[in-house]
């Protein structure tokens, strides 16, 4: 088997966040705990991947810290996978997945999922990227600090 390149030590955080959820599986999974999806078949059955594939990737993001296994909430001999903190902390990420999607790879009036607001029914405002005093942010506005690394 091939090793994986990993980013555990890259100072990037994009390379960082690709470390732990950069392959379509672990994105899916995380897709589906924000839908309600808790236990090993719901995933399973949602996402129609191999068991020795889906079990791989539950295990990486519960070492991640985006999931926890936890006794299932019904008593029975079966765990639940939850979101933890860390893990609803990607729901932007979801977000801007969807509407990117929305956006890019779908025709005018072609039938999709939609994500609404729970209390009004109504579809979300598009993400946006915005300075720190209110005024909206393209990749032009922007530029990364690299870090440089001094000889001690």
């Amino acid at each position: 088997m091939v090793n994986r390149t990993r980013f555990d030590d890259s100072e990037c955080p994009v390379a960082r966040s690709v470390d732990a959820i950069g392959d379509w599986w672990s994105l899916l999974i995380v897709r589906d705990a924000f839908d309600g999806s808790r236990r090993f078949g719901e995933f399973q059955r949602s996402l129609g991947v191999a068991k020795n594939i889906l079990t791989a990737r539950l295990r990486a993001l519960v070492e991640s810290g985006i999931l926890e296994s936890v006794p299932a909430s019904d008593g029975s001999a079966y765990r639940d996978y939850v979101l933890t903190p860390k893990g609803k902390a990607l729901f932007p990420v979801i977000v801007a997945l969807r509407q990117w999607g929305e956006q890019n790879f779908f025709t005018p009036g072609e039938p999709h999922s939609e994500l609404v607001d729970r209390s009004q029914g109504r579809p979300l405002r598009p993400l946006e990227v915005l300075s720190m005093d209110g005024r909206h942010l393209t990749p032009d506005d922007t530029i990364v600090h690299k870090l440089s690394l001094s000889a001690s």
